[in-house]
């Protein structure tokens, strides 16, 4: 989705908005920011399998509900607020590069997004927990997974790009 003539906001002043958001978070309710454990909540709405039941999920789920729901109503608020959105098939590069067409591109972001569930949990979390706060925090684990969700970034690139697409 492509917000229309939004201009964005600079990255230092959103920089010390989620870093005030997540010291608040911290201080004032001791929860860790992280999105991920909030889909497992909403997971937890659906399936039944152990995982989703454990105590310490389950007794998260009602700030975490509110918390995606505030995520959401950001987004419809930034929205409205900026002349309304519009759906996009156009994936720039990688439509020049590779042309795959729509059936192509969510084929492509299906697989995607198993390669990004799969590190989310191996690394115990996401970008946005790790990122954000396990670094914030001097976390020993937030360094490694954040050097290593852009590590694997910089490879993919360059492999999608450069050696698949050929572009130099």
């Amino acid at each position: 989705m492509i917000l229309n003539d939004a201009d964005p906001i600079h990255w230092s002043v959103a920089g010390a908005a989620i870093g005030g958001i997540t010291l608040l978070l911290l201080a004032l309710t001791n929860k860790r920011l992280g999105i991920s454990t909030g889909f497992e909540s909403v997971c937890s709405l659906v399936v039944k399998p152990p995982y989703f039941r454990r105590s310490a999920l389950v007794r998260s789920n009602p700030w975490r509900f509110a918390f995606l729901a505030g995520l959401l109503l950001g987004g419809v608020l930034s929205a409205l607020s900026t002349g309304g959105w519009a759906l996009t098939w156009d994936l720039g590069i990688f439509d020049t590069t590779f042309g795959w067409g729509p059936a192509g591109k969510v084929a492509w972001m299906f697989v995607g997004g198993l390669f990004i569930g799969v590190g989310t949990r191996m690394a115990g979390g996401c970008t946005s927990g790790h990122g954000i706060f396990g670094i914030s925090n001097l976390e020993p684990s937030g360094l490694v997974s954040t050097v290593s969700f852009m590590a694997a970034g910089v490879v993919t690139t360059q492999v999608l790009y450069r050696v698949l697409g050929g572009l130099t």
